[in-house]
């Protein structure tokens, strides 16, 4: 049924000072249009000034995404899939991959501070990065990313230690399994650099320093540059390539 309140009634209830957040030049003739619209359809809605939030700069011809955040999950959900494990564990990622990636695959999930997420073939549960509580070689998928440049840093709660990425690392590598599979993901640049008290940058030969005295074996180092121009996921970049990055994606595929 339609319902058409009184335009005069819309205007004074809606755009009157009292009731909230000025409306100013375009959205404030956004907002009009939208009354007006409004009175001349169905009632399914309250519009009120008191519920006005502006968003600004998100009308742009392309949707905008964090580059790091999303194709860094990409490219490990893909790799775990065409693997097909029993089960993937997770250390610390972000929590988007192991939602989604645990309708495919279970995925048992830890974090030094737990997240209270309930799912069908998702556990989580707590682990110090440092000190994970497995047993030696003994998992077969395993994934840690965007999470080692923190460790030692403060920023979640940690003890400082300036050494602790390397530890990090090394749990890792010890509870990886024979011919099992690492997903290990961090920023990456020209130079290594610590950014107090938020993150770690990486030169990527660090990290392949640190994983081949491991005893870790790379298959597959994957750039996600800074810029869209330079590509989306660029296998094996070049040194031209990883000098222009001050704070890249570095998605670096190990097994043992």
């Amino acid at each position: 049924m339609n319902i058409l309140p009184n335009i005069a009634q819309i205007k004074k209830k809606f755009l009157s000072k009292e009731a909230g957040v000025s409306l100013k030049g375009m959205h404030k003739k956004q907002f009009h249009t939208l009354a007006e619209q409004a009175r001349q359809s169905t009632v399914r809605f309250t519009l009120e000034k008191k519920n006005v939030q502006i968003f600004k700069n998100e009308a742009t011809a392309q949707t905008n995404f964090d580059r790091h955040y999303i194709y860094h999950p990409a490219w490990a959900a893909r790799i775990v899939v065409d693997s097909k494990p029993a089960f993937h564990t997770d250390i610390s990622s972000t929590l988007h991959f192991c939602s989604i990636l645990s309708a495919v695959v279970p995925v048992k999930f830890y974090d030094y501070r737990p997240a209270a997420l309930v799912l069908s073939d998702l556990s989580c549960d707590t682990a110090d990065l440092t000190a994970l509580p497995f047993e030696n070689a003994s998992l077969s998928s395993l994934s840690c990313m965007h999470t080692v440049e923190h460790i030692g840093l403060g920023r979640y709660g940690d003890p400082l230690d300036y050494d602790g990425d390397l530890k990090a690392m090394k749990e890792l590598a010890r509870v990886l399994a024979i011919g099992g599979n690492l997903l290990f993901v961090v920023p990456v640049g020209n130079a290594s650099a610590i950014h107090f008290n938020g993150h770690r940058v990486y030169h990527p030969d660090a990290i392949k320093q640190a994983f081949k005295s491991q005893g870790l074996v790379l298959k597959e180092f994957v750039l996600i540059p800074e810029d869209a121009v330079d590509g989306g996921l660029v296998e094996n970049p070049d040194e031209r390539l990883i000098a222009k990055q001050s704070y890249a994606c570095g998605c670096f595929w190990y097994t043992k």
